[in-house]
């Protein structure tokens, strides 16, 4: 067991999952500001922050899952 994986314990995994629905409410915020900025460069900048916080929480979902799988095969 490698000491990354060692260190993944229940709680850290609470914590994985609070950051990504964090991430993924403050996705949802920022596409909502999107949809409502009357001015076309803050409807871009938010549509890219919402973009960047999604792809965010995939990653760290992606990791989280990944972090269990192998902490299951050890």
């Amino acid at each position: 067991m490698t000491t990354l994986t060692a260190t993944i314990s229940g709680a850290a995994m609470k914590d994985y999952l609070a950051s990504i629905e964090k991430l993924r409410r403050d996705a949802a915020e920022a596409a909502l500001i999107r949809d409502l900025a009357a001015d076309q460069t803050k409807r871009e900048m938010f549509d890219r922050l919402c973009t960047h916080l999604s792809t965010l929480a995939n990653e760290l979902e992606k990791a989280a899952r990944g972090q269990e799988a192998a902490k299951g095969a050890a």
